[in-house]
């Protein structure tokens, strides 16, 4: 693999030190249970804070289009914060996959994202993978409006713009949609953190923004699964450390219970599990921003690894928790909810490994 420094810099801890802060002011687990008595308040108020007044929303956009001109390794980082909150916010969606999709798009959208004026979404299923064709379920009319529906769509609840992949003749062209054109019906989700939404087009007039679009919309999404390594990174460290602090406190038959072996070296694989998917989570992240060689493989290993990781490790929070693991008011579920649905976000881990298979030549 490539040399790459995956160092955090001075620059990539204060971002850290800001998300977490306004996270921790902003994003408390209650808040986050109430969506699934379908109260988003916290939502719309938290991605503002986040796109808006800390400037995130640009991140990945060059600094002549309005962006923040930064890169894979601090979106990397804001992610494995997200993550740690399991926060309510389109920001992988929007200022990660939309944005990446929209690297060599003409108009004023990039900048208007960039700027947090507005928020877009990929109308692809979330479970697109970056290693096969992406459905295509939209075709453009002799009226030249858009029709079809795209199912289970990550972000288009939060979106002011749909990106729309429609065939046009030999090539793939990507449509830009108002929200306001289209139908957007919610589906109950496994995670209402991240609300899925059917997406209906009937007659709706798009924009082509980019018109071979193939490349950009499979840069998106392998973009999209490498970071979202990062998040399922930031979810298992949580899951780790609270499940620590609440072994330390808790006590059985006169003793902290910490102290029994058998959960000592639970503890101690989970650890060891969680360090190499925050390392196999850096590396892609870093890899991509470099534009390594391997950024593709490193994407591959991390999304493969740390899909199973954070599931693992929100069962282990819940199981060690004991009683108030299984619990409405603890967050424990929040946590295991997201780690199974981000578990098969833009490719399984079985996809994953079936295409390193390929890429070492090894039989699938």
């Amino acid at each position: 693999m490539s040399d790459l420094d995956l160092l955090f810099t001075d620059v990539e801890d204060d971002l850290r030190a800001s998300v977490r802060a306004l996270l921790t002011d902003r994003c408390d687990p209650a808040s986050v249970a109430a969506l699934y008595d379908g109260d988003r308040a916290v939502v719309a108020g938290l991605w503002k804070a986040l796109a808006a007044d800390l400037g995130l929303a640009g991140l990945l956009v060059p600094e002549e289009h309005g962006g923040a001109g930064a890169s894979a390794r601090e979106a990397g980082v804001v992610l494995e914060e997200l993550g740690r909150f399991a926060a309510p916010v389109p920001f992988l969606t929007s200022a990660v996959v939309a944005t990446v999709a929209l690297a060599d798009a003409v108009g004023p959208l990039l900048a208007e994202l960039a700027a947090g004026e507005k928020t877009a979404a990929l109308a692809v299923p979330l479970s697109a993978s970056p290693y096969t064709p992406v459905p295509l379920p939209v075709r453009r009319g002799p009226d030249g409006l858009l029709h079809g529906t795209a199912t289970s769509v990550a972000g288009a609840l939060e979106a002011d713009v749909l990106l729309v992949p429609v065939r046009d003749g030999a090539t793939v062209a990507l449509y830009a949609v108002g929200a306001d054109a289209v139908a957007r019906t919610p589906v109950v989700s496994l995670d209402m953190t991240r609300q899925l939404a059917d997406v209906v087009l009937d007659g709706a007039a798009g924009e082509v923004v980019v018109a071979d679009a193939e490349a950009a919309l499979r840069r998106a999404l392998l973009t999209g699964a490498a970071l979202l390594a990062s998040e399922q990174a930031g979810l298992a460290q949580w899951c780790l450390r609270a499940t620590i602090a609440y072994l330390k406190e808790r006590r059985q038959f006169g003793r902290v219970v910490g102290g029994f072996q058998a959960l000592k070296h639970r503890l101690a694989d989970l650890f060891t599990e969680v360090e190499s998917g925050g390392a196999a989570a850096r590396y892609a992240a870093v890899a991509l921003a470099e534009g390594a060689p391997d950024a593709e493989l490193a994407a591959a290993v991390a999304q493969s690894y740390c899909g199973e990781l954070a599931v693992h490790a929100a069962e282990e929070a819940v199981q060690l928790h004991g009683g108030i693991g299984m619990t409405w008011e603890h967050p424990a579920h929040l946590y295991l909810k997201r780690a199974k649905a981000d578990q098969i976000a833009f490719g399984t881990p079985g996809a994953h490994r079936a295409h390193l298979a390929g890429l070492v030549d090894l039989p699938t």
